[in-house]
Parts: C-alpha cells; sequence; structure tokens
C-alpha cells in the first residue's frame, strides 16, 4: 500500500481545521490533496483524536498480524488432511488387495493413526464384518 505524505497528526489538524469552519476545497487547494482524499479522511478519522489514530494504527497492524497467522494455519491443516487422504486411500487400497486385513497401527504421514473407521474404503459397504 503507498505510504501517505501526511501522518496520522497533519491529517487530524487538517481535519480539525474543518471542523472550525474551513471550507472542504479551500483546504484542499491550500494542503494539495484531491477532495476524494480529504473526504476518505474525514470518514476514517472524522471526530478522532491523535491517540485514537494511533490506536486504530496499533489495531490494523495487530488485524493484520493475525491474519497472517490464520491463513498459514489454515495452509498447514489442508496440507495435513491432503497427506492424511493420500495415505488413507493408499492404507485402503493395500486392505482391499489383501495385503493387510486390519488398518490398525498403520502410521499416517500426519503421525496419526488409523483406527477401525473404514468408511473411506470402497468395500467397506460390501463387507459387513469389517475386513476388506
Amino acid at each position: 500500500m503507498k505510504r501517505s505524505r501526511f501522518t496520522e497528526e497533519q491529517i487530524i489538524g487538517i481535519l480539525k481545521e474543518h471542523q472550525a469552519g474551513l471550507g472542504a476545497k479551500e483546504l484542499c487547494r491550500k494542503h494539495g490533496l484531491s477532495d476524494a482524499t480529504f473526504f476518505k479522511w474525514r470518514a476514517k478519522f472524522g471526530g478522532m483524536e491523535v491517540s485514537d489514530a494511533k490506536k486504530l494504527k496499533g489495531l490494523e497492524a495487530e488485524n493484520a498480524k493475525l491474519k497472517k497467522l490464520l491463513a498459514e494455519q489454515m495452509m498447514d491443516v489442508s496440507t495435513l488432511k491432503e497427506m492424511l487422504g493420500k495415505t488413507s486411500e493408499a492404507c485402503c487400497a493395500a486392505a482391499c488387495r489383501g495385503l493387510c486385513h486390519d488398518t490398525e497401527g498403520i502410521p499416517s504421514a500426519a503421525g496419526l493413526r488409523f483406527g477401525r473407521d473404514r468408511s473411506a474404503c470402497p468395500s467397506a459397504t460390501a463387507d459387513p464384518i469389517g475386513r476388506c
């Protein structure tokens, strides 16, 4: 994001000038900014003090960090689910070929162990006993 030429203190000072009675067009001409920028500032910082603006900036930075952490965690979870799915498919295929009749004790790529849930196995519905 492009950095502003004005600090929060300057922006709030300009907005206070407007509250004191100067017109928006006059202020924009005086400080060299567009009408759109002035009205965006008024929407974001209107009625704030400098300390409030600093708190807002800190909260926005914290929010950005938390969003980044959440995105990383979601990527980790999806990667682990994908690895777990590939491992369970391979295990089920081996069980269906008769190489193993029980998938208990076979470690997955995520470090987990499979139990007796064979809902992913295509022949699980054909064999009510629980063996592929």
